[in-house]
């Protein structure tokens, strides 16, 4: 079966994008539509879990969500985040996102190459902080993992939920091939479309997790990246493409 029309389940690129390049190479339709979405948890549900943000002296942000969550929550429950906090950030572009909230100077900020497991030589250099990590329901268990072994006291508290986006405005049959890129999405189609049957669908994913909640939700999958030879979603799909619109 050719495929001619693919449903990508994150938001529109920008004009730039290789997915539109792709497109006009190999006369597809490609349409974009995220299947899920971030919603902060209201100040009350975080004092249900006991989080008083006035007992941490430093924080850990892993996304640019968990920023956004912790100042919003800080201002509802007018807590005044002080100068003297500790920022420690997964990434160099969460550090520089804190400037959405704070004035970045002077601060103590610091952050990671790009792995969680690159903040275990800060959490050693400053292990005397109460530190509070802003996160979803469930975390990864590689943060887990370094969290367990670093010489700090640490408390998570769930600021925010990844949930089902409406979807039900689509028809999913539209489509050739639906593209995923986490469990979530996964989990999003099966509650959208309960009635959704593969066929000759084809499902495409991006990383191990997500491979693995397709396949738990009974789907067959066609195209995974990344690899060696794709390393990217967008090669994975392109060669999948050619070889079946021969």
């Amino acid at each position: 079966m050719k495929i001619k029309s693919i449903l990508v389940s994150q938001p529109a690129p920008n004009e730039s994008s290789p997915y539109l390049e792709m497109a006009r190479k190999e006369k597809i339709k490609i349409d974009f539509r995220p299947f899920i979405h971030v919603e902060g948890v209201e100040a009350k549900e975080l004092r249900t879990q006991k989080i008083d943000l006035a007992q941490f002296t430093g924080i850990i942000f892993t996304s640019k969500n968990a920023v956004d969550n912790y100042f919003r929550l800080a201002e509802e429950m007018r807590f005044s985040v002080p100068d003297s906090m500790r920022y420690i950030c997964q990434s160099e572009a969460i550090a520089n996102y804190l400037q959405k909230h704070i004035v970045y100077r002077k601060r103590k900020i610091s952050f990671g190459e790009k792995t969680f497991a690159d903040l275990m030589p800060l959490f050693k250099k400053f292990p005397t902080e109460k530190y509070l990590l802003p996160a979803a329901e469930s975390i990864s268990p590689d943060i887990l993992k370094v969290l367990e072994a670093a010489p700090i006291d640490w408390t998570k508290a769930t600021m925010y939920r990844t949930v089902s986006s409406d979807l039900s405005d689509i028809n999913i049959k539209d489509y050739d091939m639906l593209v995923f890129f986490s469990p979530q999405g996964i989990r999003s189609l099966g509650s959208n479309f309960k009635d959704f049957k593969q066929e000759d669908t084809k499902i495409a994913v991006f990383g191990n997790t997500t491979e693995m909640a397709a396949k738990e939700a009974g789907l067959r999958v066609d195209v995974m990246a990344p690899s060696k030879e794709t390393p990217s979603m967008t090669m994975a799909i392109e060669k999948y493409v050619r070889s079946m619109n021969k």
